[in-house]
């Protein structure tokens, strides 16, 4: 280098937690939420079950294998076409549970509402949570409310906590993705994310979007039951916030392995590939609400592919990359064109407040 600086060179290195407040990025799921996870929440509640930053701790109480998680929803639009916040939150919770091969049970609910709240408004969340519960086949057994003043909330936030069972004799942590796992992906990527981003801007579309939110325990069901064998399915992730490139790159990083993904065999629909274009975003990177990536052994993924075509929240899955050896923690893209790209993770975020 000659003894020049990078700076010499155009070069300038960027900290990434250089923030003295908190920024909307933090809560993007990209490098600034890993940064504010790894910086401030890892040191002062580090153990062995957060550690593995699944989207679920598992526990084992009494003999019993049981997944536990929590997540709150702060979307804005609250209600949007195919769901609204309060569907969003049982399916969100429900899906992670789920993520980890347990059948959910029970959820709990904290509301902090806005004062000014039209109360039809709160009506019609809640009933839209009922309606979720029990298509997931879960009960809301305890919750909690508090009310802000006018201008110091977004109309509703929710938080949901959820308890599940799991009953199949699986391990399955973002940790144990190995090399010459087939990567699947449930179906269309990109369809909340840009629900919500129409919605919010006012955009209209030659093709309607709606949002994909739906809860996947009954697909994760039979996708488990594929075969009497245990342990063909190493890791399950929704891809939510950051979408299906940033939760890749979160599971490449967890188990020190690489990914190579055919972007021809990436299901995106052309409405939402049109919008993402219009709007300079990238599919890859958009929050989804009812689809989910599994990493499956190579003798079994035809078979999981199959199974999970029958359900129909399947119908469209398909396998678009493996998990390799080369290059460790870094997840690259065969083109359309023939060249390979890199997917990084995100720094900020491309759409903020989407679930």
């Amino acid at each position: 280098m000659s003894g020049k600086s990078l700076t010499s060179f155009g070069f300038c290195p960027l900290p990434i937690f250089d923030h003295k407040r908190i920024v909307l990025g933090h809560g993007s799921g990209g490098k600034l939420t890993a940064d504010l996870i790894d910086k401030i929440f890892l040191p002062a509640f580090h153990n062995p079950i957060l550690d593995k930053l699944d989207d679920q701790a598992v526990l084992t109480i009494g003999g019993t294998r049981l997944a536990f998680t929590t997540d709150s929803f702060v979307v804005t639009p609250i209600f949007f076409p195919g769901g609204d916040i309060g569907r969003l939150a049982i399916h969100g919770t429900v899906n992670d549970l789920a993520m980890s091969g347990a059948r959910p049970l029970y959820l709990s609910a904290a509301f902090i509402l806005e004062e000014g709240l039209p109360v039809d408004d709160l009506r019609r969340v809640i009933e839209s949570m009922r309606a979720a519960a029990a298509e997931a086949g879960v009960q809301l057994v305890t919750g909690d409310t508090k009310v802000v003043n006018r201008g110091k909330g977004d109309q509703i936030f929710i938080t949901t906590t959820g308890i599940g069972v799991i009953e199949h004799n699986v391990s399955i942590s973002a940790d144990r993705a190995c090399p010459g796992d087939k990567i699947i992906l449930s179906g269309y990527i990109g369809d909340h994310g840009m629900t919500i981003m129409s919605q919010r801007e006012g955009l209209e579309f030659e093709s309607a979007i709606e949002s994909d939110c739906a809860p996947l325990n009954g697909l994760v069901t039979a996708m488990l039951t594929t075969s009497p064998a245990n342990d063909f399915i190493h890791t399950l992730r929704d891809p939510t916030r950051g979408g299906v490139s940033t939760t890749l790159n979160e599971i490449a990083k967890h188990a020190n392995v690489g990914m190579v993904l055919d972007e021809r065999a990436i299901p995106v629909r052309e409405s939402v590939k049109g919008a993402c274009e219009v709007l300079g975003l990238d599919p890859l990177y958009v929050a989804n609400e009812g689809k989910l990536l599994a990493l499956v052994v190579p003798g079994m993924a035809d078979a999981v592919l199959d199974r999970m075509r029958q359900h129909p929240l399947g119908q469209d899955a398909a396998i678009i990359g493996e998990v390799v050896e080369t290059h460790p923690g870094m997840v690259l893209m065969k083109t359309e064109i023939g060249g390979t790209r890199v997917l990084d993770v995100m720094f900020g975020e491309q759409l903020p407040r989407i679930c």
